[in-house]
Formats: C-alpha cells, structure tokens, sequence
C-alpha cells in the first residue's frame, strides 16, 4: 500500500481514538467540576474536537501514512526509556491541566475574565492551525520519536525559523487550555510538561543527529529550538 492510498482500518483507528479521547476529556473536566454546567468546558471541548475533526478528515484523505504514524503514541510506543519517561510525565501533566481547572471551577480558587476565556479559545485555534501546518509541511512528523524509512530532514515552512514547531504549537495549545478553562491554578500543570517536552526535545535531537543524515547540518542552520532568538 502506497502512503497515499486509504486505508480503512487506519481510519476507524483514528476515529475511534478521537471518540475516546472526547469521551475521556469530558470525564476529566465535568466529573471533578461536580456540574456539567461548565460553559468554558463545553465551549474548549467544541473548539478543540471540531479542529481535530478537520486536521483528522484532512490527514483521512491527503496523508494516511502520516495518519498512521500519528496514531503510534504515548509512553509505550517509544522505544528509548528516557523518551517513555518523559511522555509518561507529560501526559500526566496533560490529564492535570484538566483535573486542575475543573476543581478550580468547582472550588472558585480563580476569577478568569470572560475576555481571557475568550482569547484563550482564540489561541486554541491558532494553535491547532499551527500544528496542521506542520503535518502539511512534514509526513515525517511521527507522534513518537523514531527515525521512518525515506525519512529527510525538513527545512521549509515553519522549520526554516525552528526546529520544533510541532512543539511550538502543542504547547501553546497546553498553554491555553486552563485559561480557556477558566483556570490560572492549571497553569502549574502546564509548567511541568514544558519542564517534560524540553526535555524531551533535547533528547529527541541528539537520536536525530546521530541517526538522520543532514540534521546536524539543518541545526548549524537553524539555531532556535522553539522562539527565534530566545531558545
């Protein structure tokens, strides 16, 4: 099978996965929150499953083999303990900014400005926008690190100005999400999967630059990790 022919089983793996993950975010956010009436949880969960929804229906038809490799993730499917480390501490920071925001909606510990609320969907958008750019640009763009058959190194569209840009836009999107919950107590979630993916990332760029020829040379040209001029 080509990586441009469709693959059925691939899909409704896809679909599937999507269903579970609403399902489980919902459970996470209006099981702690003790109510359903959680606008900004209705409201961040409709932003993020219908942009899901598009990237998924787009990756459905032009890209399924990267569909594939993005349907490879979480801590058991890397191969490198530091890299099912640093996964595992991600995800559970992940699954806390959840849990921290609804408590905090349950509780009142924060007064979040609708205006806040607001601009943080906004940013959501941006950010899943972010990351479609970057599936467009790299079919490489696997959701564990690993080095494909074919795989080159990408140095046009968002990774001629950093070499993560895939990082770039999940973590604007993690930064977001408590805010859009109407939290700034989630944000101390968020600080510890930042403190996750950087590591990570150095340790994803060391693989790539014994493994995929030409990296050590893209990041001779490309100097910023994540912010142009800042690291």
């Amino acid at each position: 099978m080509s990586s441009l022919e469709p693959d059925p089983a691939a899909d409704r793996r896809a679909w599937r996965a999507l269903i579970f993950v609403a399902a489980a975010m919902g459970f996470l956010l209006f099981v702690p929150a003790g109510t359903v009436a959680y606008w900004q949880a209705w409201a961040y969960l409709t932003i993020y499953f219908g942009s899901s929804v598009l990237i998924t229906l787009y990756l459905v038809k032009k890209d399924p083999a990267l569909l594939k490799r993005r349907l490879r993730g979480g801590p058991a499917a890397e191969k490198e303990r530091t890299q099912k480390i640093a996964v595992l501490v991600a995800s559970i920071a992940f699954i806390a900014l959840l849990v921290v925001a609804a408590l905090d909606h349950r509780f009142g510990w924060s007064s979040v400005p609708s205006y806040v609320v607001a601009a943080s969907d906004i940013l959501t958008v941006l950010s899943f926008y972010f990351v479609f750019l970057v599936l467009k640009e790299n079919t490489f763009s696997s959701a564990t690190v690993e080095i494909s058959a074919g795989q080159k190194v990408i140095s046009t569209g968002l990774y001629a100005h950093v070499r993560h840009p895939m990082y770039v836009g999940a973590l604007t999107l993690c930064f977001a999400m408590p805010l859009a919950l109407g939290s700034y107590w989630g944000l101390l979630a968020f600080g510890v999967l930042l403190a996750a993916i950087v590591w990570r990332l150095f340790d994803e760029e060391r693989l790539l630059s014994l493994k995929l020829p030409g990296y050590v040379e893209y990041c001779a040209r490309v100097r910023w990790r994540l912010i142009p001029g800042v690291f």
